[in-house]
């Protein structure tokens, strides 16, 4: 019984459905086999290196192409033909990954630039400070000059020099317009491992004139034994004669001079913004332009200048007045002498053009022992140090101060042996 619709089991001619009684199945018959040309054979495709052990990053093992885009650049050719992309890293057919940043590497670069940026304009900033110091006084035109000692012993001179400065600065600051220069305030600062000494010498000391070289005509002038008041020496031949008196008087031996007239000492305080002081009791005083509250206050350069010439105003006249100005320094060189100026330029470069520009010198000083002197200088109100008037008998010749020559020659003993300052001044 057949299956096939009737009329589909026709004879030989009918090619398909049709029965057969050929050995052969019908398929075989109506679909002759075709003998096809063998394909070329091709290159394999190349395959990144794949890690020799274990799945890779997705679970597939090792030489299985997923077909994923792992975001590597594949190609034939080696010169990065149009169309190629280009091959990179030798014959390995893919682009290496780049490399991660090396960030200890680039922060010893960054150090190293810094520090050479840092010397870089230290060395500059030293140069150009150094270049604008006055060196003028020469101490080795001071005779007979006693021993030295331990430490340094610096003579700072406020002189009453109105140099380059206008009518209207000189009005202001009620210096008066006198020509030539005065010594207003003489102190010895002494720097040693026992901790600074500042000592004040009065204008008034009377004092006596020895024999000397003059600075200008090296000339020699003999000592008579005349007495006079200290700020004369200066008047009569500058600081080489102030050094000379002070040496022969003392016996202490000076090892830097440093000078600094009206014009700069408010300079100096301007640009460092003001120096606050505690006043304790108000006073006034028409020749200096002093006018003062009691309590604490910042001063600017004016009231400064004012502040450090006033005697009239109080009972104890220029002993007061040495007093004021001893406090005054420290509290300048304290406010200077701190980070937040010399570590900043703003403030630095002002105040170091301000006050750099009207210092006089000796010819051996340097900014190194400058720099000294003003922490010295700030070390005296840190409790390391002592301030004082030299010692007085309370008496009295012609109207000048007369020395305690006993306790002064203490003094300079415990100096020179850098031992800690006990004599009292007066």
């Amino acid at each position: 019984m057949s299956d096939w619709p009737e009329g589909r089991n026709g004879g030989p001619d009918e090619r398909y459905g049709r029965g057969s009684a050929s050995p052969q199945p019908e398929s075989a018959r109506a679909m002759p086999h075709v003998r096809r040309r063998p394909a070329p054979p091709q290159s394999p495709p190349r395959i990144p290196p794949q890690p020799s052990q274990g799945h890779d990053g997705y679970g597939e093992t090792p030489g299985y192409d997923s077909g994923y885009n792992t975001g590597q650049v594949y190609g034939g050719g080696q010169g990065g033909g149009q169309g190629g992309g280009g091959r990179r890293g030798g014959d390995s057919g893919y682009v290496q990954p780049r490399a991660a940043p090396d960030w200890g590497r680039r922060i010893k670069v960054g150090v190293l630039t810094l520090v050479v940026v840092v010397l870089a304009v230290s060395v500059g900033t030293y140069f150009w400070a150094d270049g604008k110091l006055k060196r003028e006084v020469d101490l080795s035109k001071v005779i007979d000059r006693p021993s030295e000692g331990d430490g340094t012993n610096y003579l700072v001179v406020g002189s009453d020099s109105r140099e380059g400065m206008t009518a209207e600065d000189k009005k202001k600051l009620h210096t008066g317009s006198a020509e030539g220069k005065r010594t207003d305030s003489m102190m010895i600062l002494h720097d040693g491992s026992s901790g600074p000494t500042l000592i004040s010498l009065p204008r008034d000391s009377n004092v006596e004139i020895p024999s000397f070289k003059g600075s200008e005509s090296g000339k020699m002038f003999e000592g008579t034994g005349r007495t006079t008041k200290l700020n004369a020496a200066y008047a009569e031949d500058g600081p080489e004669l102030l050094v000379r008196t002070v040496e022969f008087n003392t016996g202490l031996r000076i090892d830097h001079y440093v000078e600094i007239g009206f014009g700069g000492f408010a300079n100096i305080v301007d640009a460092i913004g003001g120096v606050e002081m505690d006043i304790p009791k108000a006073f006034k005083d028409k020749k200096s332009g002093a006018d003062f509250q009691a309590g604490k206050q910042t001063l600017n350069g004016e009231q400064s200048l004012a502040f450090v010439r006033t005697r009239y105003a109080f009972a104890g006249s220029d002993l007061d007045r040495t007093k004021n100005q001893q406090k005054f320094l420290a509290a300048l060189a304290s406010q200077t002498a701190t980070p937040s100026t010399i570590l900043n330029p703003f403030k630095l470069y002002p105040t170091m053009g301000a006050g750099l520009d009207t210092l006089v010198v000796d010819k051996d000083m340097s900014l190194w022992s400058l720099g000294n002197m003003f922490f010295a200088m700030k070390g005296v109100t840190g409790g390391e140090g002592t301030s004082m008037n030299i010692p007085l008998t309370g008496q009295s010749v012609n109207g000048n101060l007369v020395w305690d020559k006993d306790k002064v020659k203490q003094l300079v003993e415990q100096l020179k042996n850098d031992e800690k300052v006990t004599v009292k001044g007066s």
